[in-house]
């Protein structure tokens, strides 16, 4: 049987590391979801966050680029934003 390979070890501090947040849209959309980033990476670059807004407008992802610094941290991020209705998936 073949070993399953491992995925690859993020070294920390990591630089430039992407999160995404896809979640329903609305007016305070971003704030609430920068606000929420801002708590597990306050040092987060706002100017370059990329914003997507599906066909139909009923979603909107957000990626982020920040610089983890831990397991945990990632950890605790992906927990906070999906503990909350509005927030759909996490990558």
């Amino acid at each position: 049987m073949a070993k399953k390979a491992e995925p690859p070890k993020i070294e920390y501090p990591c630089p430039n590391y992407p999160v995404k947040v896809l979640g329903e849209a609305g007016e305070d959309y971003e704030s609430f979801v920068v606000d929420i980033m801002r708590v597990h990476a306050p040092d987060v670059d706002v100017e370059r966050i990329k914003i997507n807004h599906s066909s139909n407008g009923r979603f909107t992802s957000i990626t982020f680029f920040i610089t983890a610094t831990s397991e945990q941290q990632l950890k605790d991020l992906h927990e906070d934003f999906i503990r909350h209705d509005r927030i759909k998936m996490v990558l």
